[in-house]
């Protein structure tokens, strides 16, 4: 048997959040969730603590501590918080979902980031699927605790926005800190909009999701109901695209997508481009400009959807044997 991968996830529930912790907390064989930590972004940082209180209570492992951090940008103070139009005013409307049997552990997100990574004897993988101000405050408070990290997994960015023309919800949200955690020297693996929109199921493929009959899998079709809304009636794609999942799936089943090792950084100051991952895929700061510019990021772009989408359900279906 391979070796779990120990996995810390910090998230900001959302719908696409809840899912992306569904799909890690259906292969224990695999992934060791060893914390979780929740930032501000899809809603108020009250309210996606009480949704990841929840998804771990759903999930049959209020085991996992889970710690409160950034309620937001540290260098954005009065950003104003919450997606509503795109997971409604809980940040998780939608399905019923029980009371959380847990609570927060009695230190923030920070203080848990730093306790887990000084005392593990082995390299952490970090997985991102909200604002990056948790990460970007750890590597200020302790730039030494990096060479405990083994890779960034994480959802934003790509070539196009989705929150505004230029700048994905997650990178917009808090921009300097995500300048910070790019230009950190870890490794990152960047499940930005170019795959992550690629990445969508059906209505058709939804039914045979709820169709597998399992608590997990019919709480996943609810999920995707409501968050598919924004997706069909705004986007006008073609399915509910699983954007946080989709970092799981890079660590789970990394062969399901296409990518290649690009020059990443953030905007942070344009009037119209705020919050835009710059991705120099043809090497242009060296070509033209004459800088050497190390390649940061291993940016996916393509997906083999079909794929994705069976080893999606696949997971649900697992986790209905757990839960």
């Amino acid at each position: 048997m391979s070796k779990k991968i120990p996995v810390i996830i910090d998230c900001d529930p959302g719908h696409d959040d809840a899912l992306a912790l569904m799909w890690a907390l259906s292969a224990p064989d695999k992934l060791d969730v060893r914390g979780v930590t929740t930032v501000a972004g899809n809603q108020t940082l009250e309210k996606v603590t009480r949704n990841a209180l929840k998804m771990l209570t759903v999930c049959g492992r209020t085991d996992i501590p889970l710690a409160v951090g950034a309620a937001g940008p540290v260098c954005r103070p009065n950003r104003e918080v919450g997606a509503p139009i795109v997971h409604g005013e809980s940040g998780l409307d939608g399905p019923q979902l029980p009371e959380p049997a847990c609570e927060p552990v009695k230190m923030s997100a920070l203080e848990l980031l730093i306790k887990l990574l000084s005392e593990s004897e082995e390299e952490l993988t970090l997985v991102v699927l909200g604002a990056h101000t948790n990460v970007a405050c750890l590597f200020t408070a302790r730039p030494d605790l990096k060479e405990k990290i083994e890779r960034i997994y994480m959802m934003g960015g790509g070539t196009m926005g989705n929150w505004t023309p230029a700048a994905e919800f997650n990178i917009w949200f808090d921009p300097e800190s995500a300048r910070t955690v790019f230009n950190s020297g870890v490794p990152i693996t960047m499940a930005g909009l170019d795959a992550t929109q690629k990445a969508y199921v059906t209505r058709e493929e939804n039914e045979l999701l709820r169709a597998q009959g399992g608590k997990a899998s019919v709480l996943a079709a609810e999920l995707i109901d409501y968050f598919s809304r924004y997706h069909y009636k705004i986007e006008g794609f073609p399915g509910c695209t699983l954007h946080d999942p989709s970092a799981i799936a890079a660590l789970l089943v990394p062969e399901v997508f296409g990518s290649e090792n690009c020059r990443v950084d953030v905007e942070t100051s344009g009037e119209l481009t705020s919050g835009m991952t710059v991705i120099d895929r043809i090497n242009y700061i060296g070509k033209i400009m004459g800088r050497e510019v190390n390649c940061n990021a291993e940016v996916l772009f393509t997906v083999d959807r079909e794929a994705f989408v069976r080893e999606f359900l696949a997971a649900m279906k697992r986790l209905d044997a757990l839960v």
